[in-house]
């Protein structure tokens, strides 16, 4: 407790210095003061575009803490037709497009995992669809369509009546409430889109009906939407794992979304409401992998005219006299997640309190269903003739001979690879809830309030892992059954056959036996939060703010094997040796006491200078607390055999943080500002690693004892601090701009990562946004431009860690307001067809695998333009 209080008095010096930073900020302020001309002021009601920025800049200006928005314009209607890309028009906020959707968010240069996304003020389970993300806290924004979205905003200060979990802040995602609307509002829009790349017709439907009786105390909206449609991502991927291997590749989603969200109020009386919320997403996300190796490395090394420190060629051209045999493999996945929230919630009024309670459940279920692969060998298959270049951050291929393949160059029959390509893998993510709050008017000098409550959770993750046993005699499909059609694989002209996700899942279960736990990749985590808090309010003439304490305290166990020697018994699989059989259990707890102070003086009816300061947590991750897992076990490739050791016991990041910006709002909306924030990070959870280690198991790979061995432990610290600017400003002629810049200077323990690189994953320093605009009461037309610099990606698996080079994306949108019922649209997202291009960062002292270093393009996808066109009605 008493470091504790050490580290409160720290804070509260830190505090007093930006403060009084704050106050002499303050009174040049006041000496420079531009006041208002007097006059009569005509109310001008705007809608549209402009009316979306105004709410925006409204909550900014009247809150206390840091608080940026995303207003809908209009039921069903958000600026951005994706929820992420929406969040990533704000100051500070940098979106990760996973698979073409902004899927994840970073604020303010910190990690995703740093961001705590809730729904109404509530966590949202939420799991992956793909094996080869880590498993974190984040929310995965593809869940969510935008049509359900009422508004988001996004807190990047800490105050204490606000969840604990986000030290680079907390998104909260608002539902509408029947009440708040018209009775008998139906809103309904169709649009199909189609891309550059995934150039099939991609359609999506959405409704929305709100009922209220007329004395308005009782009201029931539902709300659905449904989209479906193939994704595609085209590029090369190069790992020189095989002979100096580069391989065109085509990923293929099968994507459909659905939503269903219900809400009910009943007010039955003016002192007294209740409601009920319920939320349902799924996303199904089947999805295909075809790579076409091709081997310069089995060529003779003259045709190699450059290579890196590492012995990985460069540059190579292979004439007809030296050409390379090539390889052809599938991986296909049957991917889902779901995520459903039920919520029960009231609120009750008296005469100078009030007294608000939640409590509900949040469950999610995702992960692979099964994972297969088919691959084909030389033979039939065309012969590498050609020339690659590396010698820059992406990989050239020009092929001088035709390498499109068909059905019949796999031969007359096919089957899946085996065992060591064929799992499954579920996840489920469960949350239960309860949070009282009760609010008490005080009239003590500036004090006007005094908020507290409690909030409890219990929350538990569990992972598994099943390996497949095939049946001794296998039955092999006709090769033609498992394809249907054709895509295009790297350069134009080069095809291949179009797999067929579902024949090729049914053909592999058809040869299944039966499925086998494997005991290193289980684990279960159990977490039981509890948080009490104490919140005063002040309003001054000039100033309002306020201050108070968060108390979290957390126990935590978690469940999963030990590797410890135990022998293979018949009917287990190679992958369990070593592993013993049965579950063990190890628990830890801790708790900590938040502080935060918010205060904003209004140095004019227009100038705000606004101070906070506050500790703030993040959790360890999943990934880091599941008690021991072993990955690269007999998956034919030598030497990448990782043996990991989590802890339970890891105590959360911690940030000591704080900001003062100076905001100018003037005219109708309009606002310009710039803010300085700084964040201090302890207890970093950082990894060590031993190479070739002994931990009694021989890989079938490479005949030997030789591990990686990874632990995870608390050490170590980060610093982030930068700047934001922003303007917003309308026109009176129905245009208008919103500018904003952050600059975010991150530095991440480089021993947290393999690559020894110390910045956050997926943070940028420099993020920038413009975007213009057009609208009068019929037509509205917007031009938006994001640009991020680059950025590190690091994923579990094979794929490892790597460099994103600097992104920028230009969309477009137009409307038209055909009556005041229906309105079209044209929406058009990355014009300019930005590629995404992805290249080895890490020094070569480093561990992590020869593509990934010395600056080696690892992955380039083709960047794709998406154009969607819509009818909406509202009634």
């Amino acid at each position: 407790m008493r470091n504790k209080l050490s580290d409160a008095i720290k804070l509260a010096n830190k505090s007093a210095l930006m403060l009084g930073s704050a106050a002499a900020i303050a009174m040049m302020g006041v000496a420079t003061s531009v006041h208002a001309q007097d006059g009569a002021m005509e109310e001008v009601v705007v809608t549209g575009i402009r009316s979306a920025l105004k709410n925006a800049v409204d909550i900014k200006r009247n809150s206390t803490a840091v608080v940026d928005a995303v207003s809908a314009e209009d039921v069903g209607k958000l600026p951005d037709s994706d929820v992420g890309q929406a969040l990533g028009r704000i100051p500070g906020v940098t979106v990760g497009r996973a698979f073409g959707q902004g899927a994840s968010v970073s604020i303010r240069g910190s990690d995703p995992q740093m961001t705590y996304t809730t729904l109404n003020g509530q966590s949202v389970a939420s799991t992956g669809w793909y094996d080869q993300q880590a498993i974190d806290r984040s929310f995965n924004y593809s869940l969510l369509p935008a049509e359900l979205i009422g508004g988001m905003e996004v807190y990047k200060t800490s105050q204490a009546d606000i969840t604990e979990g986000g030290i680079g802040g907390t998104v909260i995602v608002k539902t509408r409430k029947p009440l708040d609307l018209d009775a008998n509002t139906v809103f309904g829009s169709v649009k199909g889109s189609i891309g550059t790349v995934s150039d099939d017709f991609a359609p999506e439907l959405s409704g929305l009906y709100s009922w209220k009786n007329d004395a308005e105390t009782f009201g029931v909206l539902v709300a659905a939407a449904v989209s479906e449609g193939d994704y595609i991502r085209r590029g090369i991927e190069a790992d020189t794992r095989w002979s100096g291997d580069v391989a065109p590749t085509t990923f293929v989603q099968e994507r459909e979304r659905k939503a269903f969200d219900v809400n009910i109020q009943a007010r039955p009386s003016d002192n007294l409401e209740v409601g009920l919320h319920v939320l349902s997403m799924e996303l199904v996300g089947d999805n295909s992998n075809t790579s076409h190796y091709i081997f310069a490395g089995n060529a003779p090394a003259s045709t190699c005219s450059v290579t890196n420190a590492n012995g990985i060629c460069l540059k190579s051209n292979i004439g007809a006299a030296d050409a390379t045999d090539a390889f052809i493999q599938t991986w296909a996945r049957v991917g889902k997640m779901t995520s459903d929230t039920y919520e029960l919630n009231a609120t009750y009024t008296g005469e100078n309190f009030k007294l608000s309670g939640v409590v509900g459940k949040t469950e999610a279920e995702g992960g692979t269903d099964m994972t297969t692969n088919y691959s084909y060998y030389a033979g039939l298959l065309p012969k590498w003739t050609g020339s690659i270049d590396a010698t820059g951050k992406e990989i050239k291929v020009r092929p001088s001979s035709d390498q499109s393949t068909t059905v019949a160059d796999f031969g007359t029959t096919a089957g899946p690879a085996g065992s060591w390509a064929t799992t499954r893998g579920p996840n489920s993510d469960e949350e239960t809830f309860y949070q009282f709050d009760l609010t008490v008017d005080l009239e003590l000098g500036l004090i006007n309030s005094f908020k507290t409550g409690i909030r409890s959770t219990e929350h538990e993750f569990e992972k598994r892992v099943d390996r497949s046993v095939f049946k001794a005699t296998t039955t092999a499909a006709q090769t033609s059954s498992l394809y249907s059609g054709t895509i295009d694989m790297g350069t134009p002209g080069w095809s291949s056959p179009k797999p067929d996700i579902g024949a090729m899942m049914a053909n592999t279960r058809a040869n299944i036996s039966g499925w086998v736990e494997e005991r290193g990749g289980y684990g279960l985590l159990n977490e039981q939060n509890n948080s009490f808090y104490g919140m005063f309010t002040f309003e001054g003439e000039g100033v309002r703010g306020n201050f108070g304490l968060r108390y979290i305290q957390t126990d935590v166990y978690g469940i999963g094997y030990k590797l410890d020697g135990t022998p293979l018994s018949v009917g287990d699989v190679d992958q369990n040796a070593g592993w013993g059989k049965q579950k063990v259990k190890e628990k830890a707890d801790y708790d900590d006491v938040l502080p935060s102070v918010n205060v904003a003086f209004d140095l004019t009816d227009d100038l705000v200078l606004r101070a906070s300061a506050s500790q703030a947590i993040t959790r360890p991750n999943y990934d880091n607390m599941f008690l021991e897992v072993q990955t690269g076990f007999q998956d034919t490739v030598a030497g990448n055999e990782t043996y990991t050791k989590g802890d339970v016991g890891l105590q959360p990041m911690k940030s000591s943080q704080a900001e003062v910006g100076l905001e100018y709002y003037y005219g109708d909306g309009n606002l310009i500002s710039l803010t300085y924030f700084t964040k201090d990070i302890t207890n970093f959870i950082t990894t060590e690693t031993e190479v070739d280690q002994s931990i009694g198991v021989v890989s079938p790979d490479s005949g030997l004892d030789s591990w990686t061995v990874n632990r995870y432990i608390n050490a170590g610290g980060g610093e982030i601090d930068g700047i934001e600017l922003q303007l917003n400003h309308a026109f009176d002629n129905g245009f208008g701009v919103l500018v904003n810049y952050t600059y975010a200077n991150g530095n991440a323990p480089a021993v947290s990562y393999q690559d020894n690189i110390g910045v956050f994953t997926l943070s940028s320093n420099h993020n920038a946004n413009l975007v213009g605009y057009w609208e009068n009461e019929e037509f509205s037309a917007r031009a938006a431009y994001n640009w991020r610099s680059k950025y590190m990606v690091r994923e579990t698996g094979w794929y490892g860690n790597r460099m994103h080079d600097d992104f920028g994306t230009l969309d477009l949108s137009f409307g038209w307001n055909v009556n005041d019922m229906v309105t079209l649209s044209l929406e058009a997202t990355n014009v300019l067809e930005e590629d995404d291009i992805q290249y080895g960062a890490a020094d070569n002292s480093t561990t992590v695998k020869a593509p990934l270093k010395d600056g080696y393009p690892a992955w380039s996808f083709m960047g794709e333009a998406t154009y969607k066109l819509g009818v909406s009605f509202k009634f």
